[in-house]
């Protein structure tokens, strides 16, 4: 359980196989499969698939990936939060995903945050991109008040819908 940061109520931990109960808590819950879609992920084997796919590849092959947040105060896991590199985008974006009984605490502002430091001063991104569903207007704000701003619209190369493209440059190409 690599520690990547540490904020005055999270730790942001690269997820292992022991995280397989919490990615199919988390990857089932409501706000997940309103916001960012059912990845088929219904059993303790597929999210042990998904942590090496989506996950432990991204660390190995970026450098970087969604990690897990746990609260410093019992290590319970609560969200994902990281970059990804999307193959239609230029730039790494940033993705979150809370447990529902976590959210509007300030916990993933207060991840965010730390994590967009990161990304400029150790990981060197010249850009933080992110994509969102038009109707998720709680992530809309949160990218918001982590500096980036909506620069437009792009199609989503999996599911075909409208997703609204941020930046947190002022001009990007996507």
């Amino acid at each position: 359980m690599k520690t990547i940061l540490e904020t005055e109520r999270l730790l942001i931990l690269e997820a292992s196989h022991n995280d397989a109960d919490f990615i199919l808590q988390l990857l089932n819950s409501p706000s997940w499969l309103k916001f960012i879609g059912d990845k088929g992920v219904t059993t303790k084997k597929q999210a042990l698939t998904y942590i090496d796919e989506s996950l432990i590849d991204s660390y190995n092959k970026n450098g970087f990936g969604l990690y897990k947040l746990c609260l410093k105060s019992s290590l319970i896991p609560v969200g994902l939060c990281g970059f990804l590199q999307r193959d239609y985008l230029n730039h790494p974006d940033i993705g979150f995903a809370l447990l529902p009984e976590f959210e509007g605490q300030g916990l993933m502002l207060e991840a965010c945050h730390v994590l967009m430091n990161h990304a400029e001063s150790t990981l060197k991104f010249e850009c933080v991109m992110a994509i969102v569903l038009p109707i998720n207007d709680k992530s809309c704000r949160l990218l918001e008040k982590i500096g980036l701003r909506n620069v437009g619209t792009i199609t989503s190369k999996t599911g075909g819908e409208k997703l609204l493209l941020f930046s947190n440059k002022k001009s990007h190409s996507n």
